[in-house]
């Protein structure tokens, strides 16, 4: 048996000092594991230790004291990084399924073995809690510079770390790792560490500035720390591509840190619909807090003060019912996903959809320090971001370049398409100062620039205030950076942007080409096409699944408002749910085949509608609509239809390109469909969705019998009597037998 003894100390490896640890002599591995672990015993090998430990309890009972006396900051304190839908290769040595994040966190935050943990979890929106599993891991790639992760949907991979800073929080992560990635521009400081550990406490401990975000070069040992991150910073930028660099953000900050000016609340204007964003979240973000409050304004608050993590966003979900919870918090927003807002519009809808929003979100956003210019709006679409590979280093631009004039600034400019805009984004070398603006409307379409290497004006597609011109389907304007704000010199600079609207592609392309002074320098750039939708309303405006026949309805095909395109609509077909039967309400060039059923289209601002009364197939309940749409650039011209006799437009065509060059044909099409339960008359509203109608057609009506079902004792006490009454019969005769036998025969003489 080994030699035991007791000993006080302190230390951040798994125990405390004042404690009582018991320790047996042929475990003291565990004790040198972690003294090199935390670097501490460099010159002598554990082999070495461990004989002498083996041999010599004094020293055994001195690393016990040196570790309780050594300074915490000197051990380092342990802390996590946290991946959100990555995954690194790992030994996995224990697995445990449904235990929630912190506690998968926490378990291995207690393991000395345990190196990282990946948390997933399966949504499964029939279930009242998420499905999740939990894997610790005492071996992982995470800590070697060139292991790349694989991308994994609904996970968290956490790593633990040793950061030699007293400012370690005790929140469940102190940084949020994003693999391979930078931003350019936003450095601070700049410090050579040996490791990445290094790196990060050299964040925490930064006194100068606020360090919210920290860039680690493995190869070059380079660290890179920074007031700003992807929310903080009023340039629009992105994260970069750099293989080997690492780009992490401080999650250890206060909730007032966590943006240089005011911080507020607001719904997410980043090209998705509220509702798609809203359902999105409440499927697929992992709750880190719930909370029953009284109004949106209450878990506006309680998102505000959180302590605990930082809170970025949260989902009210209407008033309280009852003792249910109608507030979740969350430490996600949209920059933490990996693919930005396109996560939202790539999300499955919900197996059960009741056609309701499920509630309000709002996410973290930090106000500006400047105000717009006069006659700029506040825009909170999607930022400005272009792919890194289009994007050349200014640092490598010289003044012989002709991006650069003679004063020694170049200029990085890149054009984004939108919907009702064209973005000219502007970056340089160093401080500028002037002023940007449309060439010919230097006084309503301008944006005045001081002292900064970042700015953007707006180009409006509509009106007169920028005199944006079009041609087939072309947007195309002139874009002057000048130095002074009256005089224009040689030293300025002129751009020739241009946006091509193509419908039948769905990618945003740039193109650059550069041309000598004094001409202009042309950038090209395509927008994308905004999906259709089909939507069916009552006649209180609301949005309907279940009707009944002859209930009149408002049929529309929808498209953002905000949009330069028009649509039309063909060839619209009306199916029975099982695709036996169909029946075509509009046909190739765009009118109704029967007006007294289906009528053709009328324009709603950039939207089609047509009312109609609710009808069926005989054999289905459910009635599926299929539309072929198309796409002008502007409004579409109406379809000339004859009907008994008589002339009917509808909107069912595009514009003729013989009347007007500013229609641009699609080659392809997009097809959209909607589904609709429709009901006999006298039929109540049944649970269409466990049943298929298709199968019930010919039950017209339901007849439900209600008789009083037997209880479980009444059940058993009839069995207790049927069985007592058995065992009667079954005595009786074998009483009446027995004594039959017994009796002695008579003989008759």
């Amino acid at each position: 048996m080994g030699l035991q003894f007791s000993v006080g100390i302190r230390s951040s490896i798994g125990f405390r000092c004042g404690e009582q640890l018991h320790f047996d002599l042929r475990s003291g591995s565990a004790i040198v594991s972690s003294l090199f672990s935390f670097g501490v015993l460099r010159d002598l090998t554990k082999q070495t230790i461990l004989k002498m430990t083996a041999s010599n309890t004094i020293l055994c009972t001195s690393l016990l004291f040196l570790l309780c006396f050594l300074p915490p900051t000197i051990l380092g304190r342990m802390a996590f990084e946290k991946l959100t839908d990555y995954d690194y290769v790992g030994t996995t040595y224990y697995s445990v399924k449904n235990l929630s994040l912190y506690e998968c966190q926490g378990w291995c935050r207690e393991e000395p073995s345990c190196q990282a943990a990946a948390f997933s979890f399966v949504v499964n929106p029939l279930s009242p809690a998420q499905e999740t599993h939990c894997q610790l891991q005492n071996d992982t790639y995470a800590h070697r510079p060139l292991a790349t992760p694989q991308r994994s949907a609904s996970m968290y991979y956490m790593v633990k770390l040793q950061l030699r800073s007293e400012n370690v929080c005790l929140r469940p992560w102190a940084f949020e790792r994003i693999p391979n990635k930078v931003i350019r521009g936003l450095d601070n400081a700049l410090i050579y560490t040996s490791t990445k550990e290094a790196c990060l406490s050299a964040c925490l401990n930064e006194k100068r500035f606020v360090c919210r975000s920290v860039e680690y070069d493995y190869h070059n040992m380079k660290c890179v720390l920074s007031d700003a991150d992807r929310r903080t910073t009023s340039q629009y930028v992105q994260l970069t591509d750099d293989q080997g660099t690492d780009y992490f953000e401080n999650l250890c900050l206060k909730p007032q840190q966590s943006c240089k000016n005011n911080r507020s609340f607001l719904v997410p204007r980043i090209g998705v619909s509220d509702e798609k964003v809203s359902q999105y979240v409440g499927l697929h973000y992992y709750t880190d807090k719930e909370l029953q409050v009284t109004s949106e304004s209450a878990c506006r608050l309680a998102c505000e003060i959180e302590t605990e993590f930082l809170c970025r966003s949260f989902l009210y979900l209407g008033s309280p019912q009852g003792s249910q919870y109608n507030c979740r918090l969350y430490h996600l927003d949209h920059w933490t996903l990996p693919e930005g807002p396109s996560t939202y519009l790539n999300g499955e809808r919900p197996l059960i959809d009741h056609g309701e929003p499920i509630g309000q979100y709002m996410e973290n956003q930090c106000e500006k320090a400047t105000s717009p210019a006069p006659g700029q709006q506040t825009d909170h679409t999607l930022p400005v971001t272009f792919d890194a590979t289009e994007d050349p280093s200014l640092n490598n631009m010289t003044r012989t370049d002709v991006n650069c004039d003679k004063t020694g600034t170049c200029y990085d400019v890149s054009v984004h398409c939108k919907d009702t805009r064209i973005a000219v984004q502007v970056r340089t070398n160093k401080p500028f100062n002037g002023r940007i603006y449309a060439l010919g409307r230097s006084e309503t379409c301008n944006i005045d620039v001081i002292n900064s290497d970042a700015f953007r004006l707006d180009l409006t597609m509509a009106g007169q205030d920028c005199n944006t011109q079009s041609v087939t389907g072309v947007y195309s304007n002139t874009v002057v950076l000048q130095h002074h704000s009256v005089v224009m010199t040689k030293a300025d600079k002129i751009y020739k942007v241009k946006c091509t609207y193509d419908m039948s592609s769905k990618n945003i392309t740039f193109g650059m080409m550069p041309i000598r002074d004094p001409e202009m320098i042309h950038i090209n750039s395509s927008p994308e096409a905004p999906p259709p939708r089909i939507r069916i309303l009552d006649t209180r405006q609301r949005e309907v699944e279940t009707v009944r026949i002859g209930d009149r309805l408002m049929f529309r095909i929808e498209i953002p408002e905000d949009t330069p395109y028009g649509i039309f609509a063909r060839s619209c077909v009306a199916m029975a749910k099982d695709a036996r039967t169909s029946f075509k309400i509009i046909d190739d060039e765009g009118c109704p085949t029967d007006p007294t059923i289906f009528p053709g289209f009328t324009p709603d601002g950039n939207a089609l509608q047509s009312v109609y009364e609710a009808f069926r197939f005989t054999e289905s309940y459910g009635v599926i609509f299929q539309c072929n749409v198309k796409y002008c650039l502007g409004p579409c011209e109406p379809a000339v239809c004859e009907w008994n006799m008589e002339s009917v437009e509808s909107w069912g065509r595009k514009k003729r390109s013989l009347e007007t060059n500013d229609t641009v044909e699609a080659d392809d099409d997009m097809n959209i469909s909607q589904e609709i339960l429709v009901l006999d008359f006298g039929d109540e509203k049944r649970d269409f969705f466990k049943a298929d109608p298709s199968t019930d057609f010919s039950k017209d009506k339901t007849v439900t019998i209600i008789e009083p079902c037997p209880t479980k004792t009444s059940v058993l006490a009839l069995a207790v009597t049927c069985a007592l009454m058995i065992l009667v019969y079954i005595s009786t005769l074998f009483c009446y037998y027995m004594k039959k036998w017994m009796q002695p025969h008579k003989i008759v003489a």
